[in-house]
């Protein structure tokens, strides 16, 4: 077994080929692990990962707390909505503290860009991203480039399509990272005022025709429209946006090959897909919640064994 070059995940950008392999063939090994009826290994009994969440999330922290306990690791959840945060603590602060109780592991989502980066530079434990502002989410890409994997037998040379709010998303970025450095092709597709002006700096190709971006690719990532993260309107309304970037089945089953439907969650059903296309069988929605824990394992597992 080799090991990660790495000592915290903070990006896929500080990822290389090797590593995303290694995550891989570990998380393999642990999607058998979670289909036994026992489905807990004794691997990480002596370590404690503390869940320190900044910004509300329910499936990337449930997600990380499965995947913790299948491992046996001792878990503390800390939500920051209901802490000193609130009473002007610092994050070093709040996360010495946690750490004062001699935690290993953070697992840290954060509404600023480079919090994790900056958390890594200041406290002695390994750091997991688990989402900071609009910059990386690298667990989200990694169980996303599993799952094209696990459903088209690899990921180099396939055409993967990103949909929809590319400006605000931190899917968009870490995918596009993790699905380059694999060698596929990628295209981001949606409204120009939702799109990054240096976008053609990372390498990929920007289309803003639904129709003509799903007869290109072999995979459609629908991303979920950021209400939350908007201070101004980027397109006129909900109804325009689903008219002109919304997949239903009527599409789905005008193109001329069949194409695979990826979505990071949480769905806001009729918008960026249709039910009939989230439930149906081109969907691997499900399967990716499946292969998020299994990849959170492997990720978890992997940096515990350089804690020294």
């Amino acid at each position: 077994m080799g090991e990660l070059s790495v000592n915290h995940l903070l990006g896929i950008k500080y990822l290389n080929q090797k590593d995303i392999q290694l995550i891989f063939e570990t998380a393999d090994h642990f999607k058998e692990v979670i289909n036994r009826s026992i489905k807990k290994v004794p691997t990480l009994r002596d370590i404690t990962i503390a869940n320190i969440f900044f910004e509300n999330s329910t499936r990337t922290k449930l997600s990380f707390e499965l995947a913790e306990k299948r491992l046996s690791a001792d878990v503390i959840n800390f939500s920051a909505a209901q802490s000193s945060v609130k009473k002007g603590e610092t994050l070093i602060d709040t996360v010495n503290n946690i750490l004062s109780m001699k935690v290993d592991m953070v697992v840290m989502r954060h509404p600023n860009p480079g919090a994790g980066i900056f958390l890594s530079k200041h406290v002695n434990a390994a750091i997991v991203n688990a989402g900071d502002g609009a910059h990386e989410h690298p667990t989200q890409a990694l169980l996303d480039s599993y799952s094209i994997k696990e459903e088209l037998g690899e990921v180099a040379g396939k055409n993967v399509v990103i949909v929809g709010d590319i400006l605000h998303s931190r899917v968009a970025l870490s995918n596009i990272f993790a699905l380059k450095l694999q060698g596929a092709n990628v295209k981001v597709c949606g409204p120009k005022t939702l799109i990054p002006k240096h976008i053609g700096s990372l390498g990929v190709g920007v289309e803003t025709n639904l129709k003509d971006a799903l007869e290109w690719c072999d995979v459609a990532n629908m991303l979920r429209v950021q209400n939350e993260r908007m201070d101004i309107s980027y397109f006129p309304t909900t109804r325009e946006y689903t008219q002109q970037y919304g997949v239903d089945k009527k599409l789905l089953d005008s193109l001329e090959k069949k194409i695979v439907i990826m979505h990071p969650g949480p769905i806001n059903r009729g918008v960026e897909i249709t039910s009939d296309v989230a439930d149906s069988d081109q969907s691997v929605i499900l399967n990716q919640v499946e292969n998020g824990v299994a990849i959170r394992m492997a990720v978890i597992y992997l940096l515990a064994s350089k804690i020294k």
